[in-house]
């Protein structure tokens, strides 16, 4: 996945540099490097996907101008031949490489013209200032603060900048920042005209583009794999992956070794499509050995987040001790999109939208956040074909009075576009949603409340959730959730907006769990 990190003043030691930076070195074990940016640093830990030769190291250098970034971009070999055109060599595969070259012919206006998920810092050296920019949707994720003695500091993660910065925060997805001055250069979640037509031509328009998608994030120099949970997401990925590639693709699943509903589901799928499949146990000492560690490395106190991350991080750690897989494939974004079980209960097509809208602006301190976090600390990468800028955009651009289930099922569009295609069989493509932190086994949950119970009595509780004013703790969970994630980031609960929970205004949405399983329209989702 790769770490980047960067400081617009060399104020502190490269050796208290270097401390900060390394505790991201499972993010890029491959190589290292620290390098001198004018006044400033830049530094990176490479996990080598494009071009694993040394010749794709980073910083890449261009007439004293320097760039480190954690991204892909997508059709970069085309860029590339137009730079060359223009008399730009390269010593490389790397898709990064043609960073600088764009830098030089766009200047900022180069962000618009990506389509990748990227973190990145670039040093100016004909003017001595340094750029920071984020992808539109925050897939990769990028941090920065103000550090002790004035200088502002970049960072791939919060827990490099603990210690340097007072105040940590998360870099604003679709901006780029110059000279101290954020400026926006794309908002997916804006619509500026809505896309109609008859449900075969918005079925076809998001066919066409998942599966474009998906073959996007196909191209890599090392094995890659796929995250399977036996929902529609992730197995539609697992599918198309599979009859483009042309071959059988390595799956994983997880689940409780009692009541794991999605390892039922995600057989089914492997044995469909003839994926290579491997099924992952986890047992209520794995979940509780692994919490604190899980807090830790997704930086947040959010219940829904910290309840999925389990999962997922025993899940990605298997998949890094047991195989050489350095990608992994998943199929988050796609509820954000097409909506949640709670979005039923949405009482207009605008405020359908609405929400949508909101879940993709804070999608990277959630989902993607959560997903970036437990494949990365175990050095994979992920890709995450739902979140592709033309499709995202296509989808935020049909009609919500569309969207809405008026099916009676959820994500209907998404299902009938691939109906005709028999990439899966009915009982998945058609199946009913599930949480993931309750389809990995319902006992999970249940067994992190009783756990929770044991630590704090009821006065305990009443008396330690008080002591934070916001986002104050709603249950003996996320008080020990909190109480977590303090121990590793003090005083920076604001790096997280609120609890992820349904939208409370909606009828049948005020629930105190922010499980899906508490929704009355939850029915046979999880069995």
């Amino acid at each position: 996945m790769c770490s980047i990190m960067g400081v617009t003043e060399r104020r502190i030691s490269e050796e208290e540099l270097r401390t900060g930076f390394d505790r991201t070195l499972s993010r890029g074990p491959d190589m290292s490097r620290i390098e001198p940016a004018g006044n400033g640093w830049l530094c990176f830990h490479r996990l080598a996907i494009m071009d694993p030769e040394e010749t794709g190291m980073q910083p890449f250098h261009l007439d004293g101008d320097l760039c480190v970034c954690n991204g892909e971009l997508y059709g970069f070999r085309t860029l590339k031949k137009k730079l060359e055109v223009l008399g730009y060599t390269f010593g490389s595969g790397s898709d990064c490489e043609i960073l600088l070259p764009l830098f030089r012919e766009h200047g900022c206006g180069m962000f618009r013209l990506l389509d990748a998920e990227f973190a990145l810092v670039i040093y100016d050296s004909r003017t001595g200032r340094f750029i920071a920019a984020r992808d539109p949707i925050g897939i990769r994720p990028l941090y920065y603060g103000t550090g002790k003695s004035g200088e502002t500091f970049f960072a791939s993660e919060a827990k490099n900048l603990t210690g340097l910065c007072d105040e940590i925060f998360p870099f604003p997805p679709g901006h780029y920042w110059e000279n101290g001055v954020f400026t926006r250069y794309a908002d997916v979640s804006e619509v500026r005209c809505l896309v109609t037509g008859s449900e075969e031509e918005l079925c076809e328009g998001i066919r066409g583009r998942l599966i474009r998608a998906v073959e996007k994030r196909l191209d890599a120099d090392v094995p890659v794999g796929f995250l399977l949970s036996g929902g529609l997401d992730s197995s539609l990925v697992c599918a198309i992956s599979a009859r483009l590639l042309g071959k059988p693709v390595r799956t994983f699943a997880i689940g409780m070794d009692s009541d794991p509903i999605d390892l039922r589901y995600a057989r089914i799928a492997a044995n469909y499509i003839g994926a290579e499949h491997t099924e992952l146990h986890m047992s209520i000492r794995d979940v509780l050995d692994a919490l604190e560690e899980v807090v830790a490395l997704l930086g947040t106190w959010d219940v829904t987040t910290i309840r999925a991350g389990i999962g997922m991080y025993l899940c990605c750690r298997a998949i890094h001790e047991r195989t050489d897989i350095r990608v992994l494939l998943t199929g988050e974004i796609s509820d954000e999109l097409f909506g949640y079980k709670y979005t039923d209960f949405a009482p207009s097509p605008d405020a359908f939208q609405q929400e949508a809208a909101k879940r993709i602006r804070e999608l990277h301190m959630y989902d993607v956040l959560r997903a970036d976090r437990c494949i990365s600390v175990n050095s994979l990468e992920a890709r995450v074909p739902f979140g592709d800028l033309d499709f995202v955009r296509y989808v935020m651009a049909i009609d919500p009075v569309r969207k809405m289930n008026t099916h009676g099922i959820g994500k209907y569009l998404l299902r009938k576009a691939f109906e005709a295609d028999r990439l899966l069989p009915g009982e998945i493509l058609w199946r009913q949603k599930a949480a993931f932190s309750d389809a990995v086994g319902h006992s999970m949950v249940n067994d992190l409340k009783a756990y929770a119970e044991t630590v704090y009595s009821d006065s305990e509780y009443e008396k330690r959730r008080l002591l934070y004013a916001d986002h104050r703790p709603f249950s003996k969970e996320s008080l020990l959730y909190r109480e977590l994630f303090e121990k590793h980031y003090p005083g920076q609960a604001h790096m997280i907006s609120d609890y992820w929970m349904p939208n409370r205004a909606w009828p049948g949405c005020d629930v105190d769990d922010p499980s899906a399983r508490v929704l009355a329209n939850y029915g046979a989702s999880g069995t």
